[in-house]
């Protein structure tokens, strides 16, 4: 029997990486490649990424150190003088969650990882329905990077991007991860709190929005109210 060819899954320790991740696991060995970027909620994104790789019984993971990015500043992700977005989504223009570069820097660290282990793909949960405008999630970005990869690379790598989840909004990934029996209740997705998920964040607020339209609890534990912030502040809407 022939062994699985190995994809490196960049896990984030989030729902959408991990929904990625199940996906990937029914043709392709993982390798969980994990990034410290200066993020609030490392902490708690690496115990999550952990969890997962135990759970999905990873052999290789790898933890990557990026924290320039957060000495560049920039972003709420990483700036904690400037403040995390407190809506499902942001106003217009360039979100302030917005990390320069980050997606590229990651999948070129990712490149170089996946060659030395002879991967044949790369996993990220990028998805443009229901992202606040990141331009490094947009599909030609990918479809530019993977070119980049093309032509960067040794002539026996062959190496390619895969973007599962580039067209479904968060229910519908949520859904996909029910449907492949992902660990949702290992995922973190609090963009400020590392012991319980605050619900006010944007990206609290996102999923358990997602959670509400797939008509399922979120298997997460918030601070007290934090599970109903997003109803209070916008109303009895999609899921009430």
């Amino acid at each position: 029997m022939n062994a699985k060819p190995i994809a490196v899954i960049l896990a984030s320790g989030g729902l959408d990486s991990c929904v990625a991740a199940a996906w990937a696991a029914r043709d392709y060995e993982l390798a969980f490649f994990h990034a410290d970027y200066g993020q609030r909620t490392l902490t708690r994104e690496r115990a999550a990424c952990r969890a997962q790789a135990a759970h999905f019984q990873v052999h290789r993971l790898w933890e990557v150190d990026l924290g320039f990015l957060g000495r560049l500043g920039g972003s709420s992700l990483t700036d904690p003088t400037l403040p995390i977005p407190q809506g499902a989504r942001e106003a217009p223009g360039l979100p302030s969650t917005y990390v320069p570069f980050r997606n590229a820097l990651l999948l070129a660290a990712a490149t170089a990882w996946a060659e030395v282990i002879r991967a044949a793909a790369l996993v990220i949960g990028a998805n443009i329905l229901d992202n606040p405008g990141y331009p490094d999630c947009r599909p030609e970005f990918f479809q530019a990077f993977e070119r980049v990869m093309e032509l960067g690379t040794g002539p026996d790598t062959r190496l390619k991007i895969l973007t599962p989840l580039l067209y479904l909004d968060k229910a519908g990934i949520i859904r996909l991860g029910l449907e492949l029996g992902a660990p949702l209740h290992l995922t973190w997705s609090c963009y400020q709190e590392n012991l319980l998920a605050c619900g006010r964040c944007s990206s609290c607020r996102l999923r358990l929005q997602g959670f509400a339209a797939a008509g399922v609890a979120d298997p997460v534990r918030y601070v007290p109210g934090g599970r109903h912030a997003w109803r209070e502040a916008e109303g009895p809407g999609e899921g009430a």
